[in-house]
């Protein structure tokens, strides 16, 4: 008992409470990854978007500078371009940062308590060490639906559908920011500048090559998803999410995933038939949650990486609930923190760490969370002043 009291005193610290601790801590983790990485094969994939826009060669053909291809959008090109120009090193390092720094600020401009903010930076920690050892998008990702859901909330719609953009001309995964549509209080300039936003953002790479090679490549870049899509099916480091887990643990390939794809949907949707609890913020707060998870959770292209975005949102529907979380909450807190964030990492046997990874099953946890969080958004009050001591 004397330990257990000395360890929970040492943890309650100040300086582990600090904002400053944790900005280090995610500088720290981002150098670690870009400085320490051998090769970033990814980083490599990336680098050459920009290039290869620049030379007017396929986006999405296979290159002898790396493995694997690249399946980002052609406007990804300017986005990379500054990191491009820099030796591997120093580019890798400062990209790497840029992606940790952007998810920091994101979950630091949502109005939430600093005990809340630190809670969820230090449970991400490990999973975006994971990420950032990918050199991953995933993690700007995250950034990005939570900006969107900020900037709707502080009624500023152009910059949502800027992230919104952003996003989908990337990765497509943005394109769920539309989840926060029906909160806007401005539905008509959040079109309108989606339009005009999404116009910008495809005649942009133009600049850098030419009107007819973009357009090529855009018709490229769907190709190529199509393509990953049915390669993903059984990829062992691949589809890590619901569609995954069901497939390969049942070791059929003859349904069609629409089926899974279309419940996850409809149970996605239930909530926003509770017009009345628009108005509560924790609601909102649950709706977020929700995206991060789905998109992840329902998606063929969901990697280990992929889950600094849901577990990101497993965080904000364990702080933000204004009615206080149970016993079987935390167990299932624990359950994640195990299974999606430790399971990748050297504290799981090899065979063990083998065995989760050829059945997605990093996923189950958040899959669990977002059942019980469709199910809390369907039938809880989300009035903050009904649980208020």
């Amino acid at each position: 008992m004397r330990i257990f009291s000395k360890l929970n005193a040492f943890i309650n610290k100040n300086f582990f409470k600090d904002y400053r601790t944790l900005f280090g801590l995610w500088i720290l983790l981002s150098l670690i990854s870009g400085l320490f990485k051998n090769k970033g094969n990814n980083y490599l994939i990336f680098k050459y978007v920009f290039w290869h826009t620049i030379e007017k060669t396929s986006l999405y053909a296979t290159y002898p500078q790396y493995f694997d291809t690249n399946h980002y959008g052609p406007f990804f090109s300017l986005i990379i371009a500054p990191f491009s120009i820099l030796p591997n090193k120093i580019g890798m390092t400062l990209w790497v940062m840029l992606l940790s720094v952007s998810l920091y600020y994101a979950i630091r401009k949502l109005p939430l308590s600093q005990k809340q903010h630190i809670f969820i930076y230090w449970f991400c920690a490990n999973e975006l060490l994971t990420a950032l050892f990918m050199q991953q998008f995933n993690i700007a990702i995250a950034a990005i639906i939570i900006a969107t859901f900020y900037c709707i909330k502080k009624e500023k719609d152009i910059w949502a559908t800027f992230f919104i953009m952003l996003g989908t001309f990337v990765k497509l995964y943005g394109i769920v920011g539309f989840a926060f549509f029906f909160f806007s209080k401005h539905k008509k300039t959040l079109i309108l500048s989606a339009i005009g936003w999404a116009l910008i953002m495809y005649v942009a790479p133009m600049l850098i090559s030419s009107p007819e090679y973009i357009a090529s490549q855009y018709k490229e870049w769907w190709i190529s998803l199509t393509q990953k899509n049915g390669i993903n099916m059984l990829a062992e480091y691949q589809n890590i999410s619901v569609l995954g887990m069901i497939r390969k643990i049942s070791g059929c390939i003859s349904y069609s995933d629409i089926w899974i794809l279309l419940a996850g949907v409809l149970i996605f949707s239930f909530p926003y038939l509770r017009l009345k609890q628009y108005k509560h913020e924790a609601f909102r707060y649950a709706i977020l949650a929700s995206t991060l998870m789905f998109s992840v959770l329902f998606s063929t292209g969901s990697e280990s990486s992929s889950y600094i975005i849901a577990l990101t949102g497993v965080c904000i529907w364990y702080t933000t609930s204004p009615w206080e979380r149970s016993k079987t909450d935390v167990a299932l807190m624990i359950f994640a923190f195990v299974l999606t964030s430790l399971s990748p990492t050297d504290l799981f046997p090899a065979a063990l760490k083998s065995l989760i990874r050829q059945n997605s099953l990093k996923a189950l946890p958040c899959f669990i969370i977002w059942l019980k969080l469709s199910y809390e958004m369907c039938c809880k009050n989300y009035d903050e002043n009904i649980y208020q001591k």
